[in-house]
């Protein structure tokens, strides 16, 4: 009979098989469910010792519910999804895996930002409905030459601004958390906000959810945006305000959006993003390939299986959270 019991509260994924060899190293066995409510966690979670989890909701009332619980292990580099305040008074460590998509999510969002750029779905579209005339996507501008605004400059934008870099972008970016040092080594000018919207030719949003980025870019920020310019978001849609984006690039404030993430998903059937041919949107796949996949449930599992073997994992969100 194995020591621990660990539950994984929700996943999309087809195995579970890396996550349970990895905790199998902790004498942890592994239990799993779909949870989608407070109750469905409060009810799974049962004598746990880890908790694993995608999108299911870990709230302080889940969580003053568990009674034997030392870790609760995210997939993902946001943990927007778990009361972290709550567990960290409970003694509860929280992680997440905050490098294992770095080229995926940096990849992705320059795509976006090319096929907005060079207008590649519109003329795709065109294509196969049967018009043959390239003028459809006038104007295109020069890439090189143009500016890359990063909202956030974290592990990803950085990725993302040694690549663009490459293309003959300049790349500003505002974060009020990061140093110029930082920036510099970089090759990233740090500005305000305000600035940053005026001059950027592409906006790509990178920061975290929370109580702080909640809505961050929106009616302000779009009208201080160029009428030419594109918005990328590639982190997570609630940090956009949605209702002012769709009234920015209805009054054509700006250029159009390239959108792996929104507020709500999947998208609803009603959304008027859906009928703008300058908006481009994935179904939240920035992340994916299939070596970052397995790297995210190995380095989960094993965040889980360190707390258990008596370390701290690499990735802990919550260093006080950690008992004397």
């Amino acid at each position: 009979m194995s020591k621990f019991k660990v539950l994984v509260a929700d996943y999309t994924y087809s195995t579970l098989e890396p996550e349970k060899k990895v905790l199998e190293t902790a004498d942890a066995e592994m239990i799993s469910a779909q949870c989608r409510t407070e109750e469905d966690v409060i009810e799974a979670a049962q004598g746990v010792d880890g908790i694993i989890c995608q999108y299911a909701p870990i709230t302080k009332n889940v969580i003053e519910r568990l009674d034997k619980c030392k870790v609760i292990a995210r997939y993902g580099v946001g943990f927007d999804t778990i009361d972290v305040q709550a567990a960290t008074e409970k003694g509860i460590m929280v992680s997440n895996v905050t490098d294992y998509c770095l080229d995926e999510v940096s990849n992705h969002a320059f795509a976006l930002l090319m096929a907005c750029a060079r207008k590649i779905v519109q003329l795709n579209e065109s294509v196969k409905n049967g018009t043959w005339d390239s003028k459809i996507a006038k104007p295109i501008y020069r890439l090189n030459g143009q500016k890359l605004g990063l909202v956030g400059l974290g592990n990803i934008p950085q990725t993302l601004a040694m690549k663009a870099k490459a293309f003959g972008l300049e790349v500003l970016a505002y974060d009020p958390f990061v140093s110029t040092e930082t920036a510099e080594n970089t090759g990233v000018k740090l500005v305000d906000l305000e600035t940053l919207c005026k001059e950027a030719d592409y906006l790509s949003v990178h920061p975290p959810l929370n109580k702080h980025t909640q809505g961050m870019i929106s009616d302000d920020q779009f009208k201080w945006m160029k009428k030419n310019a594109y918005i990328i978001n590639t982190s997570r849609g609630g940090v956009i305000d949605e209702s002012a984006l769709i009234r920015a690039l209805q009054a054509n404030e700006i250029a159009g959006a390239g959108l792996d993430v929104l507020e709500t998903e999947p998208i609803s059937e009603d959304n008027p993003l859906l009928e703008m041919p300058n908006v481009i949107l994935n179904p939240h796949s920035a992340y994916y390939s299939e070596e970052s996949e397995l790297e995210l449930k190995q380095k989960t599992a094993q965040n889980v299986a360190d707390v258990l073997s008596g370390k701290v994992p690499p990735y802990l969100v919550n260093k006080d959270a950690i008992r004397a």
